[in-house]
């Protein structure tokens, strides 16, 4: 009987790419395993999955395929030595094409190895460090010290995690290879070593410093040089301060995130500084000048008369230099009018008689009042109250 054409069995256009033919046989084989079928179905889909088997096997291979496609069968049959059995014939057994096919599903591959058995390297851990500034140093700029407790690279082994002398062997579960294929049914499954946990070596005389693991834990200590201007949620990267690679692998970064402490007089929106005045009373009333503290020492503040309670005074220059660049932002002073408190009768008499004396006066000594308590008697008018 004359065999079926390789493509047709496999449902694919003659263009067909690799990627194509290996999802149309996954398919057919999923379809037509015999652990799949039982009964009287199972004779015809053996004959259907031997069928499909023997066309991919030529048509995955690219010097199978070209002799197929200028020759037909009798350009791959001398080759293939006619067998169409199960995972017999001169061709891939079944294990090993199907394990082909499916290792992509379960992550096949080199696992913890390179190509050649070598172990593969891996980069160390990222490490984070919380910073706390005052908003002084903050705005200045500083150095200080902090301690880091990380991973090294293992002095005494060198990393290897062997006794000085000696160095790890080849896992003799998996040969080097840092996995092993295991059958599950009909699929043939890679799994991660349980000897060497994917190392493909086992170290037989452990370094006594670390215990094997080509690492020690300790504290450095490290200079951290803060630029002027940073702010809370800035972060100074120190590279290469991380913890220690693995198998030669680079160590990872150190990140320090900066927390910049609550000021008792200011805060800060970016390059500016904000803070609360108060002043008195009488200077409110009358004016004058008062001290304001700036993060570069005292300033006079020259307060007008007739000063009222939220007045903000722009102090141009006073705030921060952006660490990123850019002008100097200012520092801005809310001015809070106090009131007296704990007065004594005479205080309490020579208020009263201000009181009355600026009565008198009517709206030009209080405007705002006077101009508030019209639009509250023309809302009640309003609503008919």
């Amino acid at each position: 009987m004359s065999k079926r054409d390789y493509y047709e069995v496999l449902g694919v256009q003659k263009n067909a790419s690799e990627a194509e033919i290996k999802k149309a046989y996954r398919r057919l084989a999923m379809k037509y395993h015999p652990d799949r079928n039982t009964g009287d179905e199972a004779a015809v889909a053996e004959v259907s999955f031997k069928e499909a088997k023997l066309a991919y096997e030529v048509l995955s291979d690219a010097q199978k395929r070209a002799a197929y496609d200028q020759f037909g069968h009798a350009g791959v049959d001398g080759g293939m030595g006619g067998g169409a059995g199960f995972g017999g014939g001169g061709g891939a057994n079944f294990s090993d094409i199907f394990g082909d096919v499916f290792g992509d599903i379960f992550g096949g591959g080199g696992g913890a190895r390179g190509r050649g058995g070598r172990q593969q390297a891996y980069r160390g851990a990222d490490l984070r460090y919380n910073l706390e500034l005052s908003l002084e140093d903050a705005v200045a700029g500083t150095t200080v010290k902090i301690k880091v407790p990380t991973w090294v690279n293992c002095e005494t082994c060198g990393g290897s995690g062997a006794k000085k002398g000696s160095s790890p062997k080849p896992c003799g579960t998996c040969h080097g290879a840092g996995q092993v294929r295991m059958q599950q049914g009909f699929f043939s499954v890679q799994q991660t070593c349980p000897t060497c946990q994917g190392k493909g070596t086992v170290i037989e005389d452990p370094c006594s410093a670390c215990h094997g693991q080509g690492r020690v834990q300790e504290t450095k200590t490290l200079s951290v040089k803060v630029p002027p201007g940073v702010d809370t949620g800035d972060r100074i990267r120190l590279g290469g301060e991380g913890e220690a690679g693995q198998n030669g692998g680079p160590p990872g970064d150190l990140y320090v995130q900066v927390v910049v402490r609550e000021h008792p007089i200011f805060t800060r929106d970016d390059a500016d500084l904000y803070c609360e005045m108060p002043i008195s009373f009488t200077t409110a009333a009358l004016g004058g000048e008062t001290e304001v503290p700036t993060l570069d020492g005292k300033v006079s503040l020259k307060i007008p008369e007739g000063t009222q309670t939220g007045k903000v005074f722009r102090l141009r220059g006073k705030g921060v230099k952006p660490v990123r660049g850019g002008p100097e932002g200012d520092l801005l002073c809310r001015v809070v009018v106090e009131t007296p408190v704990k007065l004594n009768a005479e205080q309490r008499r020579l208020i009263e008689e201000l009181d009355r004396s600026l009565a008198g006066g009517g709206s030009k000594h209080s405007p705002h009042s006077h101009g508030w308590v019209d639009k509250v008697k023309g809302f009640f008018k309003d609503v008919g109250l």
